[in-house]
């Protein structure tokens, strides 16, 4: 392989010279020079040693993204809005897909050390993780996980349980009374926060809470189809709240099956505003997350810690209800 002494040679000129070529930081050499010794680089296919000048100039310009499942709608734009802001600056991106196993979560952190990696975004943490988390070497951004956590961790969270009390609030200002929820373990802390904001909206509007009208599972297409089967066995239920959307597509197929008509009979909100929303029958009622402002805040927030410009490591956004014939 050409090194940069060789080009230099080839080119008559100092390694310096060529280095500073390389680099853009050649404003006091002439154009025919940087002509002459871009040729040769051009000619000989020279590589510059990436691990060798990050070792120099302490950066790789990389940074990691730890997300569950890039085939759920949600993470793949996500991974995009993310990926796009860490291009405007300049970086690149190590996508680690965990399928929910807290020990892939923990093999990739491994990993992107080994990497060295400026930061890393997760999107994937539990509070059993926290400590592997602590211990890693480069700050870390977390998305949508509001948990303790140490000084060199930041948070991009959307404001979870507004969310579910806003969409729960929404079935009931439509007419519905009784009304289910579908979602994943409560272990998941936007679960849980969902599942809060909804149990607070029916204490305020003096609605039943009956626990025999939720299904816990997985955020996953299956989840909601089964979860509609249990519930829509209940007596009088006439709205659901799910925990996402993928859930939300799921249960509308199942009560479809069953012979039920989305609006009329059973009213669905879901939780995202993922694309494909808006084109399955009915159109998805959802209360929508801000997924590119979510990975543009967060790469923008790993930059602040990195350079220690700013004491910011908590930022907190705010969803909206998005209203579509399946709750209108």
């Amino acid at each position: 392989m050409t090194t940069i002494k060789e080009i230099a040679q080839m080119a008559g000129v100092s390694s310096a010279t060529v280095s500073k070529v390389l680099n853009g930081k050649d404003k006091s050499i002439s154009s025919a020079t940087r002509e002459r010794i871009l040729r040769i680089v051009e000619e000989q296919g020279y590589i510059p040693n990436g691990i060798a000048k990050s070792l120099r100039i302490k950066s790789t310009k990389t940074f990691g993204l730890i997300i569950p499942n890039v085939t759920n709608p949600f993470f793949s734009e996500l991974a995009k809005g993310i990926e796009d802001a860490s291009e405007a600056e300049g970086y690149s991106l190590i996508l680690c897909n965990t399928y929910g196993k807290d020990n892939r979560e923990k093999q990739y952190l491994r990993i992107l050390e080994e990497k060295k990696v400026d930061g890393a975004i997760i999107a994937a943490s539990t509070k059993e993780d926290i400590e592997v988390i602590e211990r890693v070497s480069f700050p870390i951004v977390l998305l949508d996980r509001d948990i303790e956590v140490g000084s060199n961790i930041g948070k991009v969270i959307v404001d979870n349980e507004y969310g579910g009390y806003v969409a729960t609030k929404h079935l009931a200002q439509i007419g519905c009374k009784r009304i289910g929820h579908i979602t994943s373990s409560l272990k998941d802390n936007p679960s849980n926060n969902r599942y809060k904001g909804m149990l607070r909206a029916l204490e305020e509007l003096d609605l039943e809470i009956d626990h025999n009208l939720y299904h816990f599972g997985k955020f996953s297409i299956d989840t909601g189809y089964e979860g509609a089967l249990e519930i829509a066995s209940k007596q009088n239920i006439d709205g659901i709240f799910c925990g996402n959307d993928i859930i939300a597509i799921g249960a509308i197929n199942g009560l479809k099956e069953m012979g039920y008509k989305i609006p009329n009979d059973i009213k669905i909100v879901g939780y995202d505003d993922i694309y494909i929303s808006k084109y399955i029958d009915p159109p998805l009622t959802t209360i929508r997350q801000p997924i590119y402002s979510i990975g543009s805040n967060a790469v923008d927030l790993l930059l602040n810690m990195i350079t220690k410009n700013g004491k910011d490591i908590k930022r907190k956004l705010i969803p909206q209800l998005v209203i579509r014939e399946s709750a209108k």
